[in-house]
């Protein structure tokens, strides 16, 4: 398991760009909202701490991860933000369900960050179980909300 010796929360503040000047676009899927509330509240205490301004932060809420795609395309076209954080959680079920919407939103965002100058940071969990999502949104692993809002810092300085 990839994250069994990680810490999804743990980051060298001083290597991290001052997100003062940033403009975040953050949109989170209500479906397994547990586990998405707690990738935001990652995401957003990681970024303030990095000196994001909360009037910096916009957040929208989509459905569930599928529309994730949309809402950060709809993001970029009218909220000039500099990058976007998609947070979702999908957990695997009995059908393909689960296959056709990671298919989806994986390939979703990569065509936002090949079609557009801004990055789109892919946080949606892909897990086997409910558990497994809760011990990476705040859990015993960290929060993966916490690395995607400093792979979005990152990002936002890329050829900067």
């Amino acid at each position: 398991m990839a994250t069994a010796n990680k810490n999804l929360s743990n980051y060298d503040k001083n290597s991290i760009p001052n997100a003062k000047n940033i403009r975040f676009g953050i949109v989170v899927s209500e479906w397994n909202e547990t586990v998405t509330e707690g990738l935001y509240k990652g995401a957003e205490v990681a970024l303030l701490d990095c000196g994001a301004l909360p009037e910096n932060l916009i957040r929208w809420n989509v459905p569930g991860s599928f529309e994730l795609v949309y809402g950060a395309k709809k993001m970029i076209a009218t909220q000039s933000v500099d990058v976007v954080v998609v947070i979702g959680c999908v957990i695997k079920g009995e059908t393909m369900h689960f296959e056709f919407v990671c298919e989806g939103v994986t390939q979703g965002i990569k065509d936002l960050n090949v079609q557009y100058d801004v990055p789109v940071i892919f946080c949606v969990l892909t897990d086997n179980s409910m558990q497994q999502s809760l011990d990476r949104s705040g859990g015993i692993h960290g929060n993966k909300g916490t690395e995607a809002a400093i792979a979005a810092i990152k990002m936002a300085f890329l050829g900067k």
